[in-house]
């Protein structure tokens, strides 16, 4: 069961990343609760995104962290699309807020320290973006 949840979160990490490769399209964002509300309201945030409405969709994902405020897939989730946004220094804000609560996943904090390298950059933080990459990049292994 532990490897299936570990699988199912690597997916949604990737297609979070953007390695699933789908030139042109938003992120997917893929449910990973096991709570039925929490699912439904993370496919609402889909289909917002899909139809360009980011706030919208931001506060459907805050919906659901309501109800599970200890999920860090939904953070980082949050801190992706507020990255989409160009909220960055909130996009980073949510990253390290993700990051403290997945401890135990080394795949979704390193992640996290992908996006708040970007986050970095684009603010012009070229030596936090190194270090958050070099953590990333820590994590990685």
């Amino acid at each position: 069961m532990e490897k299936i949840r570990a699988r199912s979160v690597l997916l949604t990490l990737c297609m979070l990343s953007g390695c699933a490769g789908f030139p042109g399209r938003e992120p997917e964002i893929t449910p990973v609760s096991g709570n039925d509300a929490v699912v439904s309201l993370v496919n609402a945030a889909q289909s917002d995104i899909s139809d360009g409405k980011y706030d919208a969709a931001a506060a459907t994902l805050e919906r659901a962290l309501r109800l599970e405020p200890r999920n860090p897939a939904l953070w980082h989730q949050l801190a992706k699309l507020r990255m989409q946004q160009g909220q960055y220094q909130q996009a980073e804000g949510l990253a390290a807020r993700s990051n403290g609560w997945s401890v135990n996943n080394k795949t979704l904090q390193a992640e996290n320290w992908r996006l708040i390298g970007e986050s970095r950059l684009k603010r012009g933080d070229y030596p936090g973006a190194q270090a958050a990459f070099d953590k990333a990049a820590e994590q990685a292994n």
